[in-house]
Formats: structure tokens, sequence, C-alpha cells
């Protein structure tokens, strides 16, 4: 396994051109989700290749880019076993130099949601994808269907921009509770774990409601709400049933269409989302 750190080394790197390219783009602080995505890039492609980069400009400022988990070692020891071919870990000031003023920005979909929470965040998400697709050039991109919003920027952005890259969504990764995996669970107190494996629980409740008839999201949400008010430990920022491209809330719940939430538990914001199916 090639462990680069620099662009311009990256860059040096030759590979047959007709190898199939399966990019990972991640944060570090690596779990099973991760490696879900490396596994399907694994099998799907001649040369794997895994980013690591803690992108500060998708923080906002009241955020946790300082705490943020990571052990580069311990991830670098995860991809080595998973048999990846090449890590890229730049660094900040290799991706964003003195002066450097571009961002990607998708419109209306970066505002809602998230983006109403997080002002910003997706912003910095666009950028920071547009350029690693840009230096990777992979032939397939892997991202996990938790982050659905995020998804649905990175196929906008895919297809808008032109930059010709197969798009990936893997399914989402749950313990054995149904909390999905995520870097940030790591926050979470024994006694917050058990109050997060609320989410999932009540998102799934939403879909068998649905599936047994319950077609009017607004009696679905409420009931929903009802559930998780039991719980004051939980703060809901929102929770919403929407269309899976544009994220426009729907009236009338369909096939496909997605129950997404955001809560946070103590000082941790989680996000989740299941599919209507």
């Amino acid at each position: 396994m090639q462990i680069i750190e620099s662009i311009e080394d990256f860059r040096k790197i030759s590979h047959k051109k007709e190898d199939k390219v399966g990019l990972v783009p991640t944060m570090g602080a690596l779990h099973e989700g991760h490696l879900s995505l490396v596994r399907a890039a694994r099998r799907e492609n001649d040369i794997v290749l895994v980013t690591i980069f803690v992108n500060p400009t998708q923080f906002g400022p009241e955020e946790d880019f300082l705490q943020y988990p990571r052990n580069i070692e311990r991830d670098l020891d995860f991809l080595k076993k998973e048999g990846v071919d090449l890590v890229l870990i730049p660094t900040v000031d290799d991706m964003y130099p003195d002066g450097f003023s571009t961002t990607v920005n998708v419109g209306k979909l970066s505002e809602k949601f998230e983006g109403q929470f997080r002002p910003g965040h997706f912003n910095g998400v666009a950028t920071v994808v547009t350029k690693l697709l840009s230096i990777c050039r992979p032939t397939i991109a892997y991202f996990g269907a938790k982050d659905a919003q995020q998804c649905a920027v990175i196929t906008k952005i895919n297809k808008e921009l032109n930059l010709g890259v197969e798009i990936s969504i893997q399914p989402t990764i749950r313990d054995e509770n149904g909390l999905a995996l995520s870097s940030r669970n790591y926050y979470l107190s024994g006694s917050e774990k058990s109050t997060a494996n609320l989410i999932f629980h009540t998102l799934d409740e939403m879909s068998k409601s649905w599936k047994n008839g319950n077609k009017n999201s607004k009696i679905l949400i409420d009931q929903a709400i009802s559930t998780l008010q039991s719980d004051q430990s939980i703060e809901l920022n929102y929770l919403a049933i929407v269309d899976s491209e544009h994220f426009e809330e729907v009236d009338t719940p369909k096939y496909d269409d997605l129950i997404i939430i955001a809560v946070k538990i103590g000082s941790t914001r989680l996000i989740d989302n299941i599919t209507l199916t």
C-alpha cells in the first residue's frame, strides 16, 4: 500500500489507461461503514484509492473541526488489511493554498435541512469533492447513503459539472441496535448511545406505518415526534419526508422517498435517513 502526502507526488503516479480506479473519500476515523465502501471498491476496480482529509471548509465556526476524531495509524492499518492500493493524505495547505477563494455552490439544495443548520457546509463539501474528483480522476467514487443530502449534492455537481465519474451510493451500515455507524458516535457516552438507538427505531416505525397504508406525511411525522419527545435528552433539529433528488418535502410519501432526521444528544449531532421501499 502506497501512502502519498502531497497532490504533486500523487500526480506523478501512473497506472494503465484501461485500469478502473475506485475512490473512497474519507475524513478518517474509519469504521465499518467506511470499510464497506472500500470493499465495494475492491470488488469493482483494479485500483483502490482512499483519501483521508478532514476538510475544514465544511465545518462551521461553532462545530467540531478541532475535536473531530483523528487516528491515522489506526486508519492505515485498517486500509492495509483491506488491500487498498493508494492512500492520499493531503495537508490543508496543499488543498487550500494561500489565496484560495474558489467555491462550488449547488444552490437551493445546499440551503435546506443540513444546509439550514450548518450554513456553508455543503459549499465546503461540494468544493472539496470537486477537487478530489479532479485530482484523483477515478472511474467510480463511493459514498455512504447515511449522508443522503450530501449524496444528492455530489450527484448534482458530478452531473452538472460534467465530471464524468460514476457515483456509487452504498447502503448505510448499522450496529446491532440499528444505530447508523458514524465517526461522531465516538463522542457518545454509554447512556447517550442507548438514547441514540431511538433514531432508527423512529425511522423504522414510520416506514412500517407507511407500508401499512399511512400515506400522509404530517400524520407520520407528528406520530414520530411524539415518540421522540418521550426522551427529553433528544433535541430534534428536523424530521421530514422528501424526494431523494431535490430534497423537496412531500405531502404524500411514495416509493423511494426518504425520511430524514437530525438530532442532538448531549453535545453530539447525529443524522440518519431511511428509504421508503
